[in-house]
């Protein structure tokens, strides 16, 4: 190759290609981390936070909804099933005591 051995022509090829760790400037969102960021969020969204709305929502109306309301509470479980898997151990609200009136 022209005089230069093998291997001062990777540590060369090596330095022109690393960046200047000085002029690196972490303020800036890339584009390499936006897409990362974005299915953390989504995820965090369907996994956490959703499935917590949808125990709300359901403890809440439960026993006062209408079948069409019934319906879109099992499509609310049946998508967010996977949320509602990983908070099943930590959230558990018990059925409402039936009261007997004599």
């Amino acid at each position: 190759m022209m005089g230069i051995e093998p291997i001062h022509f990777v540590v060369l090829l090596r330095e022109e290609t690393m960046p200047d760790m000085t002029k690196l400037d972490l303020t800036k969102l890339d584009a390499t981390m936006i897409v990362p960021l974005l299915y953390l969020g989504l995820a965090g969204a369907y996994l956490l936070v959703m499935p917590i709305l949808v125990i709300n929502y359901l403890n809440l109306r439960w026993y006062s909804a209408s079948s069409v309301e019934r319906l879109f509470m099992y499509f609310l479980v049946f998508f967010f099933f996977p949320g509602l898997l990983v908070l099943s151990p930590i959230i558990n609200f018990r059925p409402r005591r039936r009261r007997i009136e004599a």
